[in-house]
C-alpha cells in the first residue's frame, strides 16, 4: 500500500454547511477532501485530503517546488477547495503545500493554535482580499529624439546623446510610477483595513506586458469591494505608460495567522504566504508562494 500523508488547505469554524460544501469535492491529486476537528470544544476544522508521500514527503516535495508546471496544477486544486469553503464561511487559507504526517498532527495543530485561529477568523469575517499590481508599460519609453542630419558631432558624441535621452526617458517613467504607486496606496487606504506588500513578479511569473513595480494585497470589507476596485483604477487614469491590475475578490490568503512552530521548531501552521521559490502565475494561493509544513 502506498504511504500517504495529509495535505491541509484551510482552517474555519465548524458548521453543517462546510460538510455539505465538501461532499464529493476532490482536492490535490484528485483526493477526497474531509474535515479534521479540533480547537477548544472542537469548534474549529481543517479541510484536508490524503496524498502520496512519494510526491509530498519532505524530499520529493522540495524537488517538486522547483517545477512550475507541477506547482501550478497543485495551486489550482488548492484554490478550488478554498473557493468551495469560502462560499459558505470565512476561512484561513493555509499556505500552498502545507503537509502533515496524519490527521492527528493536524488536530494537534488546531488544539495548540485554536485561540489564534478563532481571533483571526473573527477579524476576517465579512472581508475579502483584493490584489493590486502596478506595471510600467514598455511603450512608455519613447524613442529618443533623432540627431539632426546637420549635427556635426562625431559618432561617439551622438551615441552618448542618445544614451542620455534614453536614460532621461526611463527616469521620467519611473518617477511617474512612483507617483502612481502613492496615488494607488492613498486610494486603497480609504477602504482597506489591512495591507500586505509582496515581491514583484518577474520572469516566468510575470503576465502581460510591462514591468511589475508593485504587488500588494488589501483586506477590504465585503460590501465595499467594487468601490475599492473603481477607486484604485481611477488613481492611475491619465498616467501615460502606467497600468494597474486589480484582481479579486479572493479568500484572505495574505492575512492568515502567523506561522506556528512545533516543539521541535519546525514550521507547521497557516500564515501569510511569503514569497518563495515555486511561485506560479496569479492564482491567489500561488502568487503568494509555497511552504512545506512539517508534520
Amino acid at each position: 500500500m502506498t504511504e500517504q500523508v495529509v495535505y491541509a488547505y484551510a482552517v474555519a469554524r465548524d458548521s453543517a454547511e462546510l460538510a455539505e460544501a465538501l461532499s464529493g469535492l476532490e482536492g490535490v491529486a484528485r483526493s477526497p477532501v474531509h474535515l479534521v476537528r479540533g480547537g477548544q470544544g472542537g469548534e474549529l476544522v481543517a479541510a484536508v485530503s490524503p496524498v502520496d508521500a512519494a510526491d509530498f514527503g519532505e524530499v520529493p516535495l522540495r524537488r517538486h517546488l522547483e517545477d512550475l508546471t507541477w506547482l501550478e496544477t497543485v495551486a489550482r486544486a488548492h484554490h478550488g477547495v478554498i473557493e468551495a469553503l469560502t462560499e459558505r464561511t470565512t476561512v484561513l487559507p493555509l499556505r500552498l503545500a502545507t503537509v502533515y504526517l496524519d490527521d492527528d498532527r493536524v488536530r494537534g495543530m488546531l488544539d495548540r493554535r485554536g485561540d489564534v485561529f478563532a481571533d483571526r477568523l473573527a477579524r476576517l469575517a465579512a472581508h475579502v482580499e483584493w490584489g493590486v499590481k502596478l506595471y510600467v508599460e514598455p511603450t512608455a519609453e519613447e524613442p529618443p529624439p533623432a540627431v539632426p542630419a546637420s549635427d556635426d558631432a562625431g559618432p561617439g558624441r551622438s551615441y552618448l546623446r542618445r544614451r542620455r535621452a534614453e536614460r532621461h526617458a526611463r527616469d521620467d517613467v519611473y518617477r511617474t510610477a512612483r507617483s502612481a504607486a502613492e496615488s494607488v496606496a492613498e486610494a486603497a487606504r480609504r477602504y482597506a483595513v489591512e495591507h500586505a506588500r509582496h515581491r514583484v513578479q518577474q520572469g516566468e511569473l510575470a503576465r502581460g506586458p510591462g514591468e511589475n513595480v508593485t504587488n500588494d494585497a488589501y483586506l477590504v470589507p465585503l460590501e465595499r469591494g467594487e468601490e475599492f476596485r473603481a477607486e484604485v483604477r481611477r488613481a492611475v487614469e491619465g498616467l501615460s505608460g502606467i497600468r494597474v491590475e486589480v484582481t479579486g475578490p479572493w479568500a484572505p490568503y495574505s492575512f492568515a495567522a502567523p506561522v506556528e512552530r512545533d516543539d521541535e521548531g519546525r514550521e507547521g501552521a497557516p500564515g501569510e504566504p511569503p514569497d518563495a521559490p515555486g511561485e506560479v502565475p496569479d492564482e491567489r494561493p500561488a502568487h503568494r508562494g509555497t511552504q512545506r509544513a512539517a508534520p
